[in-house]
C-alpha cells in the first residue's frame, strides 16, 4: 500500500522532509570536558546503571524547542534570531551544581546547574521566546530552568532506586568552575540515528 507521501508524489505533488530543530547556546570544550568527568563520577555508582547518559556532543544550553519545520522556515527563523541576538551583549557563564527533576521519588534527569550571568541568559531566552513566537511558535507552558542535562533515567527504575540515585547526586560536586562566554545562538537540527542523535548548526546568531 502506498504511503501518503508516494500518493502525493504519484500525483505531482511535491513533498518536503520535516526537520526537528531547536535554539541553543554550543557549549565550550572546557565545560563538556567538566561534565563528562562530573558524568563518570555518577557512572561508578551502582545507580549509574539506571541512567542514559547524554555523550557531550549532544549537551547544549536549550533555549526553545521549535519542533518539526519545515526547510524553507529555516532563512526565516535565521533572521528572527539574528534581530534578537543583535540588541543583547555576550556575557559569561560557570557552572553551579548537581541536580535532578522533578524529585527524588520521581527522579527522571540529572542535570548541572549554571551560575555567573543568569540575568543575563534569563533576558536572552525572553528574547528568543518572543522572537519565535512572532513567527507562531507558542511559548513554553513552563518557566525557564536553566540546566544542562547529563542523563535521563531508565523507565525500569523501581522508586527506591531512582531515591539512591537522588543521593548520590546531591552528594556529588562540580569540583572544576570553568568560564564560558556566550557570544552566539545557534539554531540547531537534530537527526535521530541507530548511534543516536547528529546535531547540525542551521544557523548562527551573534550577541551584540
Amino acid at each position: 500500500m502506498a504511503t501518503d507521501v508516494e500518493s502525493l508524489n504519484a500525483l505531482g505533488v511535491v513533498t518536503m522532509e520535516m526537520i526537528r530543530t531547536f535554539v541553543a547556546i554550543e557549549l565550550s570544550d572546557a565545560f563538556k570536558g567538566t561534565l563528562v568527568r562530573v558524568q563518570e563520577g555518577l557512572k561508578r555508582a551502582p545507580a549509574g546503571r539506571l541512567v542514559r547518559w547524554v555523550a557531550p556532543e549532544g549537551i547544549h544550553l536549550t533555549l526553545k524547542f521549535l519542533g518539526d519545520i519545515s526547510p524553507s522556515r529555516v532563512d526565516e527563523i535565521a533572521r528572527a534570531l539574528s534581530e534578537t541576538c543583535r540588541a543583547l551583549s555576550p556575557f559569561e557563564l560557570t557552572l553551579s551544581h548537581t541536580g535532578f527533576f522533578p524529585d527524588a521519588h520521581r527522579l527522571r534527569v540529572v542535570w548541572v546547574g549554571l551560575a555567573g550571568a543568569v540575568d543575563e541568559l534569563n533576558r536572552l531566552q525572553r528574547a528568543v521566546e518572543g522572537g519565535m513566537n512572532s513567527l507562531g511558535f507558542r511559548p513554553e507552558g513552563r518557566g525557564f530552568q536553566p540546566h544542562l542535562t547529563l542523563g535521563r533515567v531508565r523507565d525500569f527504575a523501581r522508586p527506591a532506586e531512582r531515591e539512591e540515585l537522588a543521593k548520590r547526586v546531591l552528594a556529588t560536586q562540580v569540583d572544576e568552575q570553568p568560564r564560558m562566554l556566550v557570544r552566539e545562538v545557534h539554531l540547531i537540527r537534530s537527526d535521530l540515528r541507530p548511534t543516536g542523535a547528529v546535531y547540525t548548526s542551521l544557523a548562527v546568531a551573534p550577541l551584540g
